[in-house]
């Protein structure tokens, strides 16, 4: 049961962070209010990087900010390296 919660949430998080980046995208070439980089940022943070870091790569945006061309993958690493480690502890 925990682990169709996760999912859930995780796909949830993964749609939720495509939206925002190809919203930024489009802001950015047709000018309009952007989403801040904390923003984008917070959203891979909570569960979106994969997503963020694909769509980023498909749609070539933000490709030139290290903060998110370095920033997302670590955070992607810290993720796995926690859920390596929370189910680890869950197993014994």
């Amino acid at each position: 049961m925990t682990e169709k919660i996760l999912f859930g949430y995780l796909a949830a998080v993964s749609l939720l962070a495509v939206i925002v980046t190809v919203f930024d995208k489009r802001r950015a070439i047709c000018g309009g209010r952007r989403v801040q980089e904390a923003t984008l940022l917070l959203i891979s943070l909570c569960g979106g990087s994969a997503a963020m870091l694909i769509t980023m790569q498909i749609i070539r945006h933000k490709t030139r900010h290290v903060n998110f061309m370095l920033g997302i993958p670590l955070i992607i690493a810290a993720q796995v390296a926690l859920l390596f480690l929370l189910r680890r502890s869950a197993n014994g």
